[in-house]
């Protein structure tokens, strides 16, 4: 391992390989007095370790710095302004760790940046950074990712509208999801046609622009507040995701466009079962459905009694799965339900469809199927991520392996929910956090297995609707048959009553 390259730094013991933590500022600094003398071409890489707190100021000093990640990390405070002396830095990773905001005016100094990673800072709102001296951002390898995050899935948001001179040629990925960007989205430039952007959960109004509709990438623009009139047809699609996009003044509009997805017909649903990434199967006595669309880089797809939203594209590797099956060098304990799994790297939403209003118990089961159970790299893998219900947060920073004490363990976790309206969302979500490259490039994000929901109250399910039928049947032939003979006895006037020994205690 090369002294700059400083990624994960294991130590081995007797029984197994643990992380070599660096926490206290000494030790920071030492490691900067090592940059100081390094290969301007070589990437400083802290990612994925246990550093902590703030990054020292003799950081500012490094003025070669031309690659520098630190997401995954421990590091917190408010992002230094000094990285403007970072005048050669091509990278800058800060994604996933406790630092604030506001992001520095001097990241304008950076006309050099071509790859940007800012996620999930802790702190004040903020305007939309400078970037328009970076020369290099016309390179195809650029990205930005501004999204910012409170403890209670708030979001400090950039509050601000789109600059339109990030839509210049060549960008490939974008993604400014989980902000509060306003206004409409800018006009691009004739030749520009992003491979991949993302601006979910935003307030971005207007129309979409026709050069979007166009557009041969993947754009993810749901939940935001657009207006005007739109030739979609059906919800499924393969590319542009504007699911639960429009503003809900707007009418005439598909039930998927509209927020919170209301039934188009009258709820009659109260349980749900998905095998998530994969077939058809009966578990604890219930028939999971089939989930093996592959889709998910801006996908939405319904079906009769749920649907998904998927947002986000590996790094590094667009073409990665979004759905997992177990590798036979992985010993899966449990059931089938356990053996696949539905995967994002960024933001995955399932939803029940047309369910009753009323109180569920909403079952979410998880095994790691992707890491491996042997003393190698391959086992010091980390995925973390947040789920939410409803909006509510209920699971921060989950790890499955750590809470099932192994890869290949099933578990389940379970919550109890209100549906008011006629819609359930389970929101699983990549706040940067963990490993993104054990035991290979692109494996992190949420992960998924199966999804069961039932009611806690009484459906009034009663007999099943033929043998109500049989009964109400049989009653209306009782109910003749006992007219007849009480006519055939003259109970009914049907017999003279000749018989004068008859009395009224006999009749």
């Amino acid at each position: 391992m090369s002294r700059h390259s400083i990624r994960y730094l294991p130590v081995q013991t007797r029984h197994h390989v643990v992380p070599f933590e660096l926490q206290m500022e000494r030790e920071l600094e030492r490691v900067s007095r090592v940059f100081s003398t390094q290969d301007p071409f070589e990437p400083n890489i802290l990612s994925g370790n246990n550093f902590t707190d703030p990054i020292p100021e003799t950081f500012g000093n490094l003025k070669n710095f031309t690659d520098f990640r630190i997401d995954g990390t421990k590091i917190s405070g408010k992002i230094p302004d000094f990285i403007g002396n970072w005048s050669k830095l091509q990278r800058l990773d800060m994604q996933g760790t406790p630092m604030e905001g506001p992001i520095p005016s001097s990241i304008s100094l950076l006309i050099k940046l071509s790859e940007l990673r800012i996620s999930d800072l802790n702190g004040p709102s903020n305007r939309f950074p400078n970037l328009q001296d970076s020369k290099d951002l016309k390179h195809c390898k650029f990205y930005i990712y501004l999204i910012c995050y409170y403890e209670v899935l708030r979001n400090c948001l950039i509050t601000d509208s789109i600059p339109p001179y990030i839509f210049k040629e060549n960008l490939t990925r974008i993604d400014l999801s989980f902000n509060n960007l306003s206004g409409p989205i800018p006009e691009t430039s004739p030749n520009a046609d992003p491979e991949y952007m993302f601006l979910t959960n935003n307030s971005l109004t207007g129309e979409v622009p026709p050069w979007i509709l166009k557009s041969r990438g993947k754009m993810d623009l749901s939940y935001n507040n657009f207006s005007g009139s739109t030739d979609a047809t059906n919800c499924v699609t393969q590319s542009l995701n504007l699911v639960s996009g429009y503003s809900s003044l707007e009418s005439n509009l598909l039930w998927c466009l509209k927020k919170d997805l209301p039934c188009p017909h009258k709820p009659q649903y109260y349980s749900l079962f998905i095998n998530c990434g994969g077939n058809k199967t009966n578990f604890e006595g219930n028939e999971y459905e089939k989930d093996l669309n592959p889709e998910g880089a801006s996908h939405f797809s319904s079906f009769e009694k749920w649907a998904y939203s998927s947002t986000g594209v590996f790094t590094v590797y667009d073409d990665l799965p979004y759905i997992e099956k177990y590798t036979s060098s992985l010993n899966v304990s449990g059931p089938e339900v356990y053996w696949t799994a539905r995967l994002a790297p960024l933001s995955l939403k399932y939803y029940g469809l047309c369910l009753r209003k009323g109180s569920y118990r909403v079952k979410l089961y998880f095994a790691e199927i992707m890491y491996s159970d042997d003393q190698t790299l391959g086992s010091l893998g980390k995925r973390i991520f947040d789920v939410s219900i409803q909006g509510n947060l209920f699971l921060k920073d989950f790890n499955i392996m750590e809470a099932a004490g192994g890869v290949g363990i099933g578990i389940h976790r379970e919550f109890d929910v209100n549906v008011t309206g006629s819609t359930l969302e389970i929101h699983l979500y990549w706040a940067g956090k963990g490993t993104t490259t054990i035991p290979k490039k692109g494996v992190y994000g949420p992960l998924i297995s199966a999804i069961a929901v039932t009611p806690n109250f009484d459906t009034g399910k009663g007999l099943p609707a033929g043998a109500i039928a049989g009964i109400v049947l049989a009653s209306c032939v009782l109910l003749v048959l006992t007219l007849v003979v009480l006519r055939m006895k003259g109970y009914l006037g049907g017999k003279d009553l000749e018989d004068k020994g008859v009395t009224c205690a006999e009749f």
